[in-house]
């Protein structure tokens, strides 16, 4: 796991689930598209902010889902800090929550939710 310094939350990448300490695992609109066709397992990508409630309410709850499921990664986007990636997949609320499945967007939740209802929403990529 991953500090996020600044928000308290931490994050988990793909070399964290080799048992290896990675860096930060954030995006940015150089970064993406890379990572995301890169990945051999579905990638949720959090939207949020610092100033958001919902996102540190939502915080632990992704640190819980994404070290239950090894065959999960989370990456985050800071919304201020990307507007051009957050125009690009039109996020106007956050937190947003996309999931990509072999490069491609199969998800989209927006507003935080308790962890049922996210394993709930997240079982069309972790089955």
């Amino acid at each position: 796991m991953t500090p996020d310094v600044g928000t308290g939350r931490t994050v988990r990448s793909e070399a964290d689930r080799e048992g290896s300490m990675a860096a930060e695992a954030s995006l940015s609109e150089a970064t993406f598209d890379e990572v995301i066709a890169g990945s051999d397992v579905p990638v949720l990508v959090e939207f949020w902010a610092e100033w958001c409630p919902p996102c540190r309410a939502l915080a632990p709850v992704l640190d819980s889902i994404v070290a239950e499921n090894t065959n999960l990664v989370l990456y985050k986007v800071n919304s201020d800090e990307e507007p051009e990636l957050a125009a690009r997949f039109a996020v106007s609320s956050v937190p947003t929550m996309l999931v990509f499945n072999d490069g491609a967007l199969a998800k989209r939740t927006v507003g935080a939710r308790g962890k049922r209802h996210l394993l709930e929403e997240l079982s069309v990529v972790l089955s």
